[in-house]
């Protein structure tokens, strides 16, 4: 899907990463938590924290740190937050260092991702959003979360 082919306005849940703003689309975003006990997975992935109950759902939980394999900042743990998304009726947690606001961004607003040959930016990004002078990383959740990693190994 390509964010910048509407003509009307994109909200984002906006969160920070290592000091940099990142965006999620609002539309799959369910809450936002304050962090609570993981249950670690054996032989998960690294960047797998562990799962959570979260009202009666076992929700695993991906560190986006670890995920896309950036360098971990000083963090206040009292600003950490779970952001569960859901994605083709696949539930998930991503752990942030914070989380901000929410955003909206209309289609100027939003570029498309520059091609400088690093594997985050052609793996997790769509898009670049500029506002105010900042820019926020807008992220393919499909990717982040690997919906198509498992389906390529099917």
């Amino acid at each position: 899907m390509n964010i910048t082919s509407s003509d009307t306005d994109n909200k984002f849940v906006i969160f920070k990463l290592a000091g940099q703003n990142y965006g999620i689309d609002i539309y799959n975003v369910r809450v936002i938590e304050k962090v609570t006990n993981y249950t670690r997975v054996p032989n998960s992935e690294d960047y797998v924290k562990g799962v959570i109950n979260l009202r009666g759902e076992v929700v695993p939980v991906i560190d986006l740190v670890k995920r896309f394999g950036i360098e971990s900042e000083n963090v206040d743990e009292a600003e950490v937050r779970i952001i569960i998304v859901s994605i083709k009726d696949i539930v998930v947690g991503l752990l942030v260092d914070s989380s901000s606001e929410v955003l909206t961004l209309v289609k100027g607003e939003i570029d498309n991702t520059p091609n400088i040959g690093e594997q985050i930016t052609e793996e997790f990004i769509k898009g670049i959003g500029k506002q105010d002078g900042r820019l926020i990383m807008l992220l393919d959740l499909e990717k982040v979360i690997g919906i198509h990693d498992d389906l390529e190994d099917m």
